[in-house]
């Protein structure tokens, strides 16, 4: 079977494939989008669905070196690093160490706050043409129990203060009369009133069917298993539904980069971060806004008919198993911050890889190997929050127009 000739090919059909594909295809640009499975079944699936600009910070960050080898030693814990003697691990683990500096940390919140912000705005503007989304600008609260979490949440404020993202400390009691689905060991939080959320998952497929709209193609089970090169190009891409020729290719396969990457020679340094998520149904006090427990790390967000409950990262590579541990800390974790009574009731349990980088930062530019393959992910926690952002970027590099933003923290030659 002959290849079919296409001018630019984006491998994956998550939130940032979807939003890649879209904004190349306004820009006049013919695409085909491929995805393994059918589009918004990953990570975009199951998420918290937060569009908070206050979250745009990396996974490494200043002063974590000894609280990581706590959790380490807890695989309960909010982060926890399965042990290997895989070197690629290895070789992650030490630039991760190396990214926990401040200068690197505030860099990398300034271009990731450039990313989020353009993303909530284009949210908001979907949200006006495209139905049922779930969009809403309801803000984020982060709450807390202790004395350190609180102030955990004030140095959040601050920094974010800095990008422009206004934040407002509340007491206890404010907070409780502000948020009563919260319970009163609560002792303070931060409100940030100018985030949102929505459904992932209703997100994905209403960007998709708008990019289907405007004359992109969509094709759904087509996995890749191989590729061909010639004279330092992607000649053609082989996939359980056929062969392409593509001008050019676009990267937008999140967790699984690696594995791709080494059909082409590559050494991505992405690792799949787990995280779970799933829906409980809730009592007369249901949450009014998207709430995270600062201690325990778990994001709730309020749904129609229920509540989405989101938590913890353990970085494995391709482990797909359920923990139950994990899963009972989320939902106890929940009971006792919330007046959720039923969590352990929970349904459509998901799990999934978040890919995360070393330095938090994602891969966004041209391969410094294959001229005509571009890479778009590694967007570990900020998927759905930074996708517009990002494709904005990305088409921004590939038309060679003015970045959005500076786009050397994003290079994928840095590792």
């Amino acid at each position: 079977m002959s290849a079919k000739k296409v001018d630019v090919l984006v491998i994956g059909g998550g939130i940032i494939g979807t939003c890649v594909a879209h904004e190349l295809r306004a820009s006049g640009r013919e695409v085909l989008m491929i995805d393994r499975g059918e589009p918004g079944l990953g990570c975009s699936y199951g998420n918290a669905g937060w569009i908070t600009p206050c979250f745009a910070m990396p996974l490494p960050q200043p002063g974590m070196f000894f609280k990581s080898i706590g959790w380490l030693l807890d695989p309960a814990s909010p982060l926890y690093i399965k042990p290997s003697a895989d070197p690629m691990l290895a070789r992650w683990l030490w630039h991760f160490t190396m990214a926990m500096n401040r200068k690197q940390f505030l860099n990398s919140i300034r271009v990731l706050t450039d990313l989020s912000k353009y993303s909530l705005d284009f949210y908001q503007s979907a949200a006006s043409r495209l139905k049922d989304l779930g969009f809403e600008k309801k803000g984020l609260l982060l709450v807390s129990s202790t004395k350190d979490g609180i102030k955990y949440a004030q140095t959040e404020m601050n920094v974010m203060a800095a990008q422009g993202i206004a934040g407002r400390f509340m007491e206890k009691d404010e907070l409780l009369a502000f948020e009563p689905a919260l319970k009163p060991l609560v002792r303070g939080g931060v409100y940030f009133p100018q985030e949102a959320h929505a459904e992932p998952y209703r997100m994905v497929l209403g960007l998709a069917e708008e990019f289907v709209r405007s004359g992109g193609t969509l094709l759904s089970k087509a996995e890749v298993f191989d590729f061909e090169t010639s004279k330092g190009e992607i000649t053609e891409v082989v996939t359980t539904q056929g062969r392409f020729k593509p001008d050019l290719v676009v990267m937008a396969t999140g967790s699984w980069s690696p594995e791709i990457g080494r059909r082409l020679g590559l050494n991505l340094p992405v690792l799949g971060g787990k995280g779970y998520s799933m829906n409980v149904l809730a009592d007369e006090k249901k949450p009014q806004r998207p709430i995270m427990i600062v201690e325990r790390k778990i994001a709730v967000t309020p749904r129609a008919g229920s509540v989405r409950i989101a938590g913890t990262l353990e970085l494995v590579n391709q482990d797909f198993s359920i923990t139950p541990r994990r899963v009972r800390a989320i939902q106890d974790g929940a009971r006792e911050f919330l007046h959720l009574e039923r969590t352990n009731d929970a349904t459509d349990l998901w799990r999934g890889l978040r890919p995360c980088t070393p330095d938090g930062v994602p891969l966004i530019g041209f391969s410094g190997h294959l001229k005509n393959l571009f890479l778009c992910t590694g967007h570990q926690m900020l998927g759905l929050q930074s996708a517009p952002g990002s494709a904005r970027l990305a088409a921004d590099l590939i038309l060679k127009r003015a970045p959005l933003t500076d786009p050397r923290p994003f290079r994928v030659s840095r590792f």
